[in-house]
């Protein structure tokens, strides 16, 4: 006996139910917008902090779930990130270079553009230490003045602990501390790029 036209077809239903479970699994904790895990094609070496006369690049970055800076509303296993690097230029002098960060919210940090600053209370990514060499003169990070600007990642999966490691988007600016032998006095840099992060 022919079907009738309003019986469901066994292809539709295995179909549908196809569709359901990949949009389910879109949206568990993993890569946002369907991005592969992974840094991609960041350099490794591409964090730049720079004005005029002042260069400083940061790389060899990793990060882990050191629970650093936790944020009082992150849900539940969500753990704060610490993300590391050191100076890549200007080795012939000895830097020892390095900046730090800690994203309070690593969940969102695939999904959105968080914002860059001083503290856990008043920013989502915490800008803890910047500083190395250029030119003959030593730089700091300045806590008198407010780091701005914003942080995301492309790549980021299991909230940033993924084997694969991500890549690390920078657009902010910060003011260092500048001492070249006796003068000592301050300058704003940018602090742009998007560079590899592995884990620790």
């Amino acid at each position: 006996m022919p079907s009738s036209p309003t019986s469901p077809s066994p292809f539709r239903s295995r179909t549908d139910a196809l569709g359901l479970a990949l949009a389910a699994l879109a949206t568990l904790p993993g890569c946002g917008g369907g991005d592969t895990c992974g840094p991609g094609s960041a350099a490794e070496s591409g964090l730049v902090a720079s004005a005029a006369g002042v260069t400083l690049t940061f790389g060899a970055m990793t990060a882990g779930q050191n629970n650093d800076c936790p944020a009082a509303d992150a849900p539940a296993g969500v753990i704060s990130l610490t993300i590391r690097g050191g100076q890549t230029d200007d080795v012939g002098s000895g830097s020892a270079g390095r900046v730090t960060m800690c994203v309070s919210r690593p969940d969102l940090l695939g999904s959105t553009q968080l914002a860059l600053g001083p503290d856990v209370g008043g920013s989502e990514v915490r800008l803890i230490d910047l500083g190395g060499t250029s030119n003959g003169c030593s730089f700091a990070l300045d806590p008198t003045r407010l780091p701005t600007g914003t942080v995301t990642a492309t790549g980021l999966c299991g909230n940033g602990s993924d084997a694969a490691g991500f890549a690390l988007v920078v657009a902010g600016a910060a003011s260092l501390t500048r001492t070249c032998g006796a003068v000592v006095d301050t300058v704003g840099v940018t602090l742009t790029g998007t560079v590899a992060v592995h884990p620790q």
